[in-house]
Parts: C-alpha cells; structure tokens; sequence
C-alpha cells in the first residue's frame, strides 16, 4: 500500500480514492493511536471536527463523526469553517484531537482528511505512519475493541465556534481597518461567512465575491488561484485593496489599488517590517522556502532581516519556526503563519495584519509591497528524466555553475526533483526576464540530455 498521508493530510477524488469507508477507518485508527500515545490518558477524550462546503464533505463528515463517536470519542461539530478556525478551536477548547475535511485549493471532485492533534498542531510523521498501519492492520481483519454503553462518544454541533474564531482574530489585530474598503475572494469556501464578518467587525467597508458555496461551485474560477475576478472588482469598487483565499482559507493573496497581484513573498515583507517595527519579529528572523524570490531575500537583507530557507511546503516552514522560536514564515503561494496567533497559515489572519499595516501606516498596499522587487522567475518542468540523479551529474553541476557565473548576484538557479512526478524543476530568477529564460530553457535542455 502507498502512503496515504502525503504534506497535507490524505487526499483524493472523494468517493473514489477518499470513500466513507476510508475516512471512517482512519478516524477510528486515529483515536486508537492516540489513545496508545496517552494523549486521552485520564479523561473523556473530545475531538473537534470541520469541513468546508464541499458537496462530498456531508458524507465524509458523518463518517468521520461516527468512527471517533464509535471509538468513544466525544465529537464536537462545527460545520463550515476554515481549516486555521479548526485547528485554533483545537486548541482553544483543549480538545484532544482535531479533523478538518477539505481539499484546500484543489477542484470540487476532490476531499480530504486532516488530523490535528492537541493544541491545534499538525500531526508528527511518526504518529501519521502509526495510523496508517493501524488502519490497514484492522481493514484486513482484525475487528476494533470498541466501547458500548455510556462508553460511546457523544455528537454535540458547536455553533459557538463561529464567534469565538472571529473574536479571536479580531483580539490580536493591531489596530482597526476603520477608512479602508476592501474586496474579498472567498472562492465559495470554506470563509464566506467568517471572512466578511471579521473585517467588517474590524472596522473595514467590505465588498465580497465568491462567498455563496453551493457545495459545487468551491474554487471555481475564483479564489486565490484565479486571480482576475478579484482585479476586475477591486478597480471597479474603488477599493484599497483586495484579498483571495483558497477553498479551505489557509492562504492569502492579495491585490493592490490598481488590481496588481501582491504575492505570499511581499505579503510576507510587509508583515516582516510590522512585526519589526513592533517588536515583535523575533530574532530579526522571516522563514521562506527555496522558492522564495531572490527579491525577497536582497529586500529582507537591506532592512537587516535575516531570511531562513526550508524545503518547499509549509509544513517545512512550520518545523523550522517552532525549532527556532521564529515568530514569522510562510510561502509565494500565500500560506503565510504567525506563530503567536495560528498554528498553521490562517488565510483571514493574514488578510486582516495586511490591512491593518495599510491603516496603521496610511501607505498604500502597492507603495508597502514595494519594499521589495520580485525578479523575474521562470520555471520549467522536465518530464521523463532520472529525477534522482539531478544532484550527483557532473555535466549538470557544470551547466549550473556556468549559468551562477553568467546571472551573478543578481540571479540564481534552483534544480530540485519533484515529489510526486518523474520530473525536474528548473528555476531561474535574473533582473532581466529574457536572460532567466534563455539560462533555463539552456539548462531544461542539458537536464534532458544528463538525465533522460
């Protein structure tokens, strides 16, 4: 059997890969397992389950409910909210497990399960490998120990949880959106309710698109994957400024006045200087991947900001910030983490500190985002190499370093395997967008020819 836990929980075209069956049996192994690890030692265990508005996530969610109920675990249901509002009800609640239901960005089709685990933290490998071998030991046979009586858990729906999620991302803001209009994407997700509410709570004229799910229409030509509808609207309205989530509002992306997109890097440059400014950026320290723009990086280094860089994901980026006590992280895809408030990207979050640092300041988003200058970055994918070897090639070592020397300061090249194809990434970044693609398209060509 494959893995099923890949970066991001297990995932797949619900009711094909991700059946009823499955996430039944996974949510029973889950309890067992932490049950094993005495995480339920001592008391009632209780679990916190969400979903977005997916159509598949009804059934999914009764699945998952009745496999930790059948396990004895109490489940509190708080339906449609964000997968950050789960894993802060997680912890908030002292709950001892938490699942979210969701695909995040991915088409309608899809689902997926999450698990967090007390705290509102993501799950350790170690823990995921131990529910999988659970799971697949007693699908092929061997029966559950499972409790009668009072013993079974009890389904109580939380509707409170709407509230106390808006009230704690309005708590921490710094200061109110009062003056700022303000067009929000909320891609038929999982935040078109929580999102309005908590800008217009914060004081903010609110204009939202892409916030009637239907349960089919999630991700849809909207959100922050498809960018124009919200460009389109944010000029038309006259905003300030506009913000795009994904399905699940675990990720932020913005646009500015003029309807240019603001990307994860400069959104993360902007809350880099507030979080300074107030002394609250620990260690002087921002933590990216190895995808960040190189613009980025030579910004952070000219506001004496040292920049940390983790393997792509935002898991990476997480372990990195709690092994190091850094307060700030995230990706150019817009999962953006502030860990003295979220335990995971926080779509709302992040929207709700960008605008707040525009109030604060009285700058607009384009003159803030400005701090940094995204170089041009072309990406090439090369199908059907030897991805194994793009770090042992010498030929390909050798194109490397002639294309470092040729793009100097002002340039860098990253080769990296895919993780889930038979591929290699190709990236170039140079001041000039016409050398990056003629160094890539160059160096796509010697890794054919290394490699294939």
């Amino acid at each position: 059997m494959g893995r099923l836990f890949g970066t991001d929980g297990v995932r797949g075209v619900a009711n094909a890969d991700l059946t009823a069956e499955l996430a039944l049996g996974l949510s029973v192994a889950a309890a067992h397992v932490l049950a094993e690890a005495g995480t339920f030692a001592g008391h009632r265990p209780t679990a916190v389950v969400g979903r977005d508005p997916r159509a598949s996530g009804e059934f999914l969610e009764a699945a998952v409910v009745a496999g930790l109920a059948s396990a004895g675990v109490d489940v509190l249901r708080v339906g449609v909210l964000p997968t950050p509002a789960v894993a802060y009800l997680t912890g908030a609640l002292g709950a001892d497990i938490g699942v979210m239901l969701s695909a995040s960005h991915n088409a309608m089709p899809d689902n997926g399960v999450k698990f967090f685990a007390r705290g509102g933290h993501k799950l350790a490998d170690e823990l995921e490998d131990r529910i999988e071998t659970v799971y697949e030991q007693h699908r092929t046979g061997a029966p559950w120990d499972r409790p009668t009586g009072a013993g079974v858990g009890r389904v109580t729906d939380y509707a409170e949880g709407f509230d106390r999620y808006v009230a704690h991302l309005i708590g921490v803001l710094p200061n109110r959106l009062d003056g700022l209009k303000v067009v929000l994407d909320e891609a038929h997700g999982a935040a078109a309710r929580v999102s309005p509410e908590a800008f217009a709570r914060a004081g903010a004229e609110v204009v939202t698109i892409g916030a009637d799910p239907d349960g089919l229409n999630i991700n849809d030509g909207c959100g922050s994957t498809h960018l124009d509808l919200l460009r389109a609207a944010v000029v038309e309205h006259r905003a300030d400024l506009g913000i795009a989530h994904d399905g699940d509002a675990d990720r932020c992306l913005a646009v500015d006045a003029a309807g240019e997109e603001v990307d994860g890097d400069q959104i993360l440059a902007v809350l880099a200087l507030a979080m300074r400014d107030a002394g609250q950026l620990r260690k002087q320290t921002v933590v990216g991947t190895v995808m960040s723009n190189l613009g980025f990086k030579l910004a952070m280094e000219r506001e004496g900001i040292e920049l940390v860089q983790t393997a792509v994901g935002d898991r990476y980026v997480l372990e990195s910030m709690k092994a190091e006590g850094f307060a700030l992280g995230g990706e150019q895809s817009g999962h953006v983490i502030v860990l003295d408030h979220a335990t995971t990207g926080d779509g709302t979050l992040t929207g709700l500190m960008l605008a707040a640092r525009v109030a604060a300041t009285g700058r607009s988003l384009a003159e803030l985002a400005g701090v940094m200058e995204r170089l041009p970055q072309v990406l090439i994918n090369v199908p059907d190499v030897d991805k194994t070897r793009v770090n042992t090639s010498a030929e390909l070592a050798s194109a490397v370093a002639q294309a470092e020397r040729e793009l100097g300061e002002t340039g860098r090249v990253l080769l990296r395997q895919s993780g889930t194809e038979p591929l290699v990434r190709v990236m170039v970044e140079a001041a000039d967008i016409e050398q990056a693609r003629a160094v890539a398209g160059r160096l796509a060509d010697v890794v054919k020819s290394a490699l294939g």
